[in-house]
C-alpha cells in the first residue's frame, strides 16, 4: 500500500499553535442557499481544485474560530492571525497583490508589486520596503509571505490529508453570492485525531477555494472558518499595486539576505524536527532554540500575557504533564495539542494527547 502523505499538522493545527496559516485561505458565506449544480464525483472535484487558474479577483475575507485556545491571547504566536476583523485581497492573477488586515482601529497594508513589498501599519504609521533580489523574484511565489493564495493553500492541504481520507461531495452550497460544491474530508477510522472533518465549498465556474470549515469531535459549529464574504473575479487598476507611504511615516527599507550563520541555524533545525507517524494523527517533534525559554520578559506581562516571563506564562495558561519520555508543559485546543518539555523538545499535532506521548518517546 502506498504510504499516506505527511503532515497535516502543519496545514491545520498550526493555526492553533502558531503557524495561522489557515488564516489567509479564503472565507464565510451569505445564507447557505442550496443552487442546483451538474453532478461532480469528488476525485474530479479534488482534480480541479489543484489545476484551477482564477486570475484576477478581489474579494472580502473573515475568520471565524472557536478553537478553545487560553486566555494567553496574543502571548500565542500567530493567534492574532485568528482575531482580525476583515481582510481585504486584490491580485492582478499574475503575482501581484494587496492585503488590507483590519484589526479593531488599525490596519495593515502589504502590497506585493513582484520586486518590492510594502509593509504598513497605520497603527504606528511606520511602512517596511523590501526590496527582493532579482534572483530570488524569479522564483515562483517569493516575497509573497504575507500575501494570500487561496488555491495553493488548499491544494496543499488536500495533497497532505487525502490519502488518509473518505473524501466526498456533500451537496453544493452559496458562498459570497456564487455557487458552490461542498468538498468533504472525513480520517478514515484508523486515524486518531481531534478532527471530524475539513469541508472545502469550492466555486463552481473558477474551481476555487471559498470557504474552509474545520470542525472537531464532539462540536456541531465550526473550530475554525475561514471564508470570502463577497469577491469579484474581474481585472484591478495597476495603481493599487503601488505605495506611496503616508506623509509623515516612518520607513525602514530591507534587502533580504541570508549569512552562513541564518543557513546553519535553519539546517539545524531541520535536523532537529521529525514527522511522526502519517495522515490525520501525525505528529511534528522537534526542538526549541536554547534562548527561547530563558528571554527576560521586556515589561510587566498584562492580563493577555503580553510581555511577561516566557516561563511563567506556560505555568499559568498550561497543564504540567509528565510521562517515560519526560515532563513538560501540554496546550490543548478543539483542533490539536502541544506539548513543550522541561528539555527543551516539543510536539504538537491535531492529535489527543497520548498520541503526543507517543511521539516525544520515539528515538
Amino acid at each position: 500500500m502506498k504510504p499516506k502523505t505527511k503532515g497535516i499538522t502543519a496545514a491545520v493545527v498550526g493555526t492553533a499553535l502558531g503557524a495561522g496559516g489557515l488564516a489567509f485561505i479564503a472565507m464565510p458565506a451569505s445564507a447557505d442557499d442550496k443552487p442546483a449544480l451538474p453532478q461532480v464525483s469528488a476525485e474530479d472535484l479534488v482534480q480541479s481544485v489543484a489545476k484551477a487558474k482564477p486570475g484576477a479577483f478581489d474579494g472580502t475575507l473573515k475568520v471565524s474560530n472557536d478553537l478553545g485556545l487560553p486566555a494567553v491571547g496574543n502571548a500565542i504566536p500567530g493567534a492574532s492571525a485568528l482575531n482580525i476583523d476583515s481582510a481585504h485581497i486584490f491580485t492582478d492573477g499574475a503575482g501581484k497583490s494587496r492585503l488590507a488586515v483590519t484589526q479593531g482601529a488599525g490596519q495593515e497594508t502589504v502590497v506585493h508589486d513582484g520586486t518590492t513589498v510594502w509593509d504598513y501599519s497605520s497603527k504606528t504609521n511606520t511602512a517596511t520596503k523590501v526590496t527582493i533580489p532579482a534572483d530570488v523574484a524569479k522564483q515562483k511565489g517569493a516575497g509573497s509571505e504575507k500575501t494570500p493564495d487561496p488555491v495553493a493553500t488548499t491544494t496543499e492541504l488536500l495533497a497532505k490529508v487525502r490519502e488518509s481520507s473518505t473524501v466526498s461531495v456533500d451537496g453544493t452550497a452559496t458562498v459570497a453570492d456564487r455557487p458552490a460544491y461542498e468538498l468533504v474530508l472525513t480520517p478514515k477510522p484508523a486515524e486518531r485525531t481531534l478532527l471530524r472533518e475539513i469541508r472545502v465549498a469550492v466555486d463552481s465556474q473558477t474551481r476555487m477555494p471559498l470557504r474552509v470549515s474545520v470542525l472537531s469531535n464532539g462540536t456541531s459549529t465550526p473550530a475554525l472558518e475561514v471564508a470570502f464574504t463577497d469577491i469579484r473575479f474581474t481585472q484591478q487598476p495597476a495603481d493599487l499595486f503601488a505605495f506611496t507611504p503616508p506623509k509623515g511615516a516612518k520607513v525602514q527599507e530591507k534587502t533580504p539576505t541570508v549569512d552562513q550563520k541564518d543557513k546553519d541555524l535553519a539546517e539545524q533545525a531541520k535536523q532537529d524536527t521529525k514527522v511522526v507517524g502519517d495522515g490525520w494523527d501525525t505528529v511534528v517533534t522537534g526542538k526549541v532554540p536554547a534562548d527561547a525559554l530563558n528571554a527576560a520578559p521586556k515589561q510587566q506581562g498584562d492580563r493577555q500575557g503580553r510581555g511577561a516571563d516566557p516561563q511563567a506564562l506556560l505555568d499559568r495558561f498550561t497543564k504540567k504533564v509528565s510521562g517515560t519520555w519526560g515532563s513538560g508543559h501540554l496546550i490543548t485546543t478543539k483542533v490539536g495539542s502541544a506539548i513543550l518539555t522541561d528539555d527543551g523538545r516539543f510536539a504538537a499535532g491535531a492529535v489527543p494527547e497520548q498520541v503526543l506521548y507517543e511521539a516525544l518517546g520515539q528515538k
